[in-house]
């Protein structure tokens, strides 16, 4: 998604929300539910939750483009995403569909998590999301996966 959106790809979206988190933090967070974790617990090592539409407006203002404006309902995506997958198992070479069902289903519940045991307990202090992002971005384009 990241790489779509940098890239310009990303005309529309919907709404949908994700808990963003700077991978290294979740390694971090790892290695503290080692240190200082109790054994049967778990631990959401999340981040930031953000809707779509802000996820995409702030890689926009990293790449220097335009946001999305669009936002398609649930519903109105759900034939895209069918003839995607078709297309991609009938055309040799098509690749992977950028939208599925299975990404449509998931996408009707927002995917917010909350950290605040593994704050508390391990003493686990997520980067903000933006900051994530912006080095996703970077790791990205370094690896030219988009301009």
């Amino acid at each position: 998604m990241i790489v779509e959106a940098a890239s310009g790809r990303m005309p529309a979206f919907v709404d949908t929300g994700l808990n963003v988190v700077h991978v290294d933090d979740v390694a971090a967070g790892h290695l503290l539910a080692y240190d200082k974790g109790r054994v049967g617990e778990r631990y959401v090592l999340g981040g930031e939750n953000m809707a779509l539409g802000e996820i995409l407006a702030l890689i926009a203002r990293l790449t220097g483009r335009k946001p999305p404006k669009i936002s398609i309902p649930h519903d109105a995506i759900v034939p895209v995403a069918f003839v995607a997958e078709m297309w991609a198992r009938l055309v040799p070479g098509a690749g992977e569909p950028f939208v599925t069902l299975d990404g449509i289903k998931m996408a009707r519940k927002k995917m917010f998590f909350s950290s605040a045991r593994a704050r508390r307990e391990l003493g686990y202090a997520p980067r903000p999301a933006a900051e994530a992002i912006k080095d996703a971005v970077a790791w990205f384009r370094e690896r030219s996966y988009c301009k």
